[in-house]
């Protein structure tokens, strides 16, 4: 009996079986979420349906910045060759959002042609109009960058007089769509430009609830002195930490993003170090497109619940006869005790809840009429897909990544410092001496033989007891003495002949210096009377 009621509970318990993460993500997103979206409007108050193109779309990197900060410049630095449409200058140049991606000839595609490219995850921006889709275009051409990442370029954010300009659509809200669906927001910043306008702060605003995909550039750091540029980091931190609320610094990455010369060359090291940081984060973005997309799906999920309450409870509150406008206001105006009421009652966090200023200006327009009662079986699907077929989905996105080849960003400015001795840190540390023909460590050698002759050597070899009476000396920490003597016993007997003890001394200086210990012991390390033995 009722053997109709145990199949259902077995069926929402039993997880989805997905082949891919992508269809796995596309099906609970169709079959499980959009029904509750659908129902309680949330496509009008936060963000328009996703559909199977934002799924399957390459990972995108969105720069942002006031004009002349270096954001055309920045994308040429990575691409090393010029795209379509591009134009650079110290005035404000680029006038149009341009999504840079991969093609196989160069060419400008309008956005009302990109709009309805089903192939393309831009359809819903149709919703922004003319005034916008006038002035958004895709540039695309054969690079080996974009076969991995698409970038997105933005107008120049105004300062001054300049922002009292309508641009003819609301600028915020387009960049907040693009947030939601890109991997990575750069914030750029000019060294000799740290004032923040009001429409940036209002635009840094918009990216609120994407702080975990936010990175800034202070761009342009070569034209200052390395004095002026500590003061330029300590204001610019200063000025984020007002409007980015968060109790997490943002990562800011200092350098000089285009191929000409620096102008003062003295923090070179600084500005490689940083690069190569910068680049590291940007490669990565491919092998955690599907971690990010399955994370946007729970945070979207999250907020589709608390907006399906909210308007639940709205419309409960509604009288059926009379007096409704008058309720409206009442409600609109008493949102914060709702959202209070609604955080006890079904114990949500109040940082999932959508902008309180926002949503009762959104209110405003609406007919609460219209509105659709607590429907818990819509709540329930949802809450089933993030208890079971996330978490499985989970593991197939573990399985997809040791299945498939590492995947990172090559081609253009990545491939540059990759190789050869121009690559960060080449021939510095425990690189150093690594073309020379003479053993490296050879050089200090009469001074490390003077102190290994003063510790009791039998046969030629020292204990370890005696070693580490000298080696702990350095105040190293116990950790690093110990990887140390791994690299330094060659021969594993556990004692240091002359050539061992010279190459742990000289390890001691590489770390000492502020440089990282290999792994392994590099082979121009290897003295030469041990390289036959560790052939």
């Amino acid at each position: 009996m009722f053997s109709w009621l145990r199949s259902d509970d077995r069926r929402r318990k039993d997880p989805e079986v997905f082949q891919t993460v992508s269809d796995g993500l596309k099906k609970l997103y169709r079959t499980k979420l959009l029904p509750l979206e659908e129902h309680y409007r949330f496509h009008e108050f936060h963000s328009p349906a996703l559909e199977d193109a934002d799924f399957d779309n390459k990972p995108m990197v969105l720069l942002v910045g006031q004009y002349s900060t270096g954001k055309t410049t920045f994308i040429r630095y990575l691409l090393e060759q010029d795209f379509p449409g591009m134009r650079i200058g110290p005035e404000p140049t680029t006038d149009s959002f341009i999504s840079v991606m991969r093609g196989e000839v160069e060419g400008i595609i309008p956005g009302n042609a990109l709009v309805v490219d089903p192939k393309k995850p831009f359809r819903k921006l149709n919703a922004f109009g003319n005034a916008f889709l006038n002035r958004f275009v895709c540039a695309q051409l054969p690079n080996p960058v974009l076969e991995s990442i698409s970038v997105i370029d933005t107008p120049g954010i105004l300062s001054g007089e300049k922002q009292r300009i309508s641009r003819g659509y609301d600028f915020a809200a387009v960049l907040e769509w693009f947030a939601e669906r890109v991997d990575r927001i750069i914030l750029l910043f000019d060294a000799h430009k740290l004032d923040i306008s009001d429409e940036f702060s209002e635009v840094i605003k918009a990216l609120k609830n994407h702080e975990d995909k936010m990175r800034v550039v202070l761009n342009k750091a070569d034209q200052i002195e390395t004095q002026q540029l500590m003061r330029v980091y300590g204001a610019l931190m200063w000025s984020l930490g007002k409007i980015v609320n968060t109790p997490e610094v943002i990562r800011v990455y200092i350098g000089s993003f285009w191929s000409h010369p620096l102008l003062i060359p003295d923090n070179r090291k600084l500005f490689e170090a940083e690069e190569q940081d910068l680049f590291r984060d940007i490669q990565s973005l491919p092998r955690n497109a599907a971690l990010r997309k399955l994370n946007d799906l729970i945070k979207r999920a999250r907020l589709a619940k608390v907006h399906a309450y909210i308007i639940s409870s709205l419309k409960k509150e509604m009288p059926s006869m009379f007096g409704k406008d008058n309720k409206k206001k009442e409600l609109v105006n008493n949102l914060a005790e709702i959202y209070g009421q609604i955080e006890r009652e079904h114990q949500i966090s109040p940082g999932d809840f959508p902008n309180l200023k926002r949503m009762q200006d959104q209110l405003q327009a609406q007919d609460f009429s219209k509105f659709q009662p607590l429907k818990s079986k819509l709540l329930e699907v949802v809450d089933d897909m993030l208890a079971h077929d996330i978490a499985q989905l989970m593991v197939l996105v573990r399985q997809e990544e040791s299945q498939q080849p590492a995947q990172i960003v090559k081609g253009g400015a990545f491939e540059g410092t990759l190789h050869g001795p121009f690559g960060h840190g080449y021939g510095e540390g425990a690189g150093e001496g690594i073309d020379d023909a003479e053993w490296v460590v050879a050089r200090d050698k009469p001074m490390y033989d003077e102190i290994f002759y003063t510790l009791s050597p039998v046969d030629g070899k020292i204990t370890g007891a005696n070693a580490k009476k000298e080696m702990v000396r350095s105040k190293l920490p116990n950790s690093v003495l110990g990887k140390i003597w791994k690299l330094a016993d060659i021969d594993k007997d556990g004692m240091l002949d002359d050539e061992e003890f010279a190459l742990a001394n000289h390890l001691i200086k590489v770390k000492l210096e502020g440089h990282e210990l290999p792994n392994e012991l590099p082979a121009h390390l290897v003295p030469p009377s041990k390289r036959k033995a560790a052939e």
